[in-house]
């Protein structure tokens, strides 16, 4: 939210006057912000309905989710009101209010990206201390810690910002100080929510490559070093031989989340840092265009990449629209769904007690016919 002499997240004195501009402008922020919302809205569902998503990580990309969505309805959707009206029309408790939340969600999304990435780090270079480390309450904690210091932060905005008449009386929310209190100010922000966390997921992210794209050899020497030593092999407990390439998977999507919040973030973020310096500011309305979508995209892209490269998530997105789409079938029906559950528990308990019996019978068969109960291994049903 810059003064006439920056960039804004919103708008641009350029941009008056120019239909097309204005036509394409809502066409694309409101597809982006449509596809974003619907998608983080459908992660915090997932992650929040089924248990075995409740994972360490998954919390972290909650709070991503969450995030995001703060930056699409306190940035995007204002910005197509701000294109169809000409003007602010928020008033000033909306332009106090609207940009507070906008730097808390950008500045949340950055710290719990690099939350995710020391778990990662810790789950995967130091896997022994991760199971007492990397905890789901723990997460919670780390994630309050998060949204509590942010917030907190974020309140600088209140006394930065203020409603300001233009030329033409047209109002428009902007920063009511000076250009060289505003450089300091912003190169703050610039270096606590994005330099300074991109480099050290790079850091961190080396660390993690050497060790899980190293040779078959030294992978396989890996995994004994941190194999459990009390369980036996495949017993509950046991470190599965698959968790490497598991671990490489996850790995994977969280590197693209990285790179993409890096990429799409750069073009606004080094327009705003030249437009500082510079004694007559670039605002061509294009460009401006194309990097507000770049950070309206950030924000809209994440649930897809879930999707894409993680199994797990892509069958719980499937289950979640399944269970959505059956349900007004279901009542159609007239079925009560928790009468159709329980007949079919009571249905699947009669025939695995009866499979239970005639498995008894057969083996005290076969125990009188050998003289004695031949030993057998339990038996474990896949439901």
């Amino acid at each position: 939210m810059d003064g006439p002499n920056n960039v804004s997240l919103f708008h641009g004195d350029a941009t008056l006057g120019l239909p097309e501009y204005k036509v394409v402008s809502v066409f694309l922020v409101l597809l982006v912000c449509t596809v974003g919302v619907v998608g983080n809205a459908m992660v915090v569902l997932v992650v929040m309905t089924s248990r075995d998503m409740h994972t360490p990580t998954n919390c972290y990309l909650v709070s991503l989710a969450l995030a995001d969505l703060i930056v699409l309805l306190a940035a995007g959707l204002p910005n197509v009101s701000d294109s169809l009206a000409g003007h602010w029309i928020y008033g000033h408790a909306g332009c106090l209010g609207i940009t507070y939340f906008q730097y808390l969600g950008i500045n949340v999304s950055s710290c719990s990206i690099l939350a995710f990435t020391v778990e990662r780090y810790i789950a995967i270079c130091h896997p022994m201390r991760a199971q007492t480390v990397c905890t789901v309450a723990r997460a919670k904690r780390i994630i309050t810690g998060i949204w509590g210091v942010t917030s907190l932060y974020c309140l600088l905005w209140f006394f930065l910002v203020d409603l300001n008449v233009r030329d033409n009386q047209r109002l428009e929310c902007g920063y009511k100080v000076s250009r060289s209190l505003y450089l300091p100010i912003y190169l703050l922000d610039f270096t606590i929510f994005f330099i300074a966390p991109l480099l050290g997921t790079l850091v961190l992210y080396g660390f993690i490559g050497k060790i899980l794209f190293q040779s078959p050899l030294a992978q396989e020497a890996w995994q004994k070093e941190r194999q459990p030593r009390g369980p036996a092999e495949g017993a509950p407990g046991s470190r599965s031989k698959s968790s490497m390439p598991s671990r490489k998977q996850a790995t994977r999507m969280l590197a693209v989340v990285v790179l993409l919040f890096a990429v799409l973030w750069t073009p606004y973020r080094t327009l705003v840092l030249l437009n500082s310096f510079l004694a007559q500011p670039f605002l061509d309305p294009w460009v401006l265009l194309f990097c507000r979508t770049c950070i309206y995209t950030n924000s809209a892209i994440n649930p897809v990449i879930y999707s894409l490269m993680s199994r797990k998530f892509r069958a719980a997105f499937l289950k979640l629209c399944w269970c959505r789409a059956a349900g007004p079938q279901r009542r159609g029906a007239g079925v009560p769904t928790g009468n159709y559950s329980a007949a079919r528990e009571t249905s699947r308990g009669a025939e695995q007690m009866q499979r239970g019996s005639d498995e008894v019978s057969g083996l005290t068969a076969a125990g009188s016919l050998h003289g004695q109960q031949e030993p057998h291994e339990p038996h474990f049903s896949v439901l």
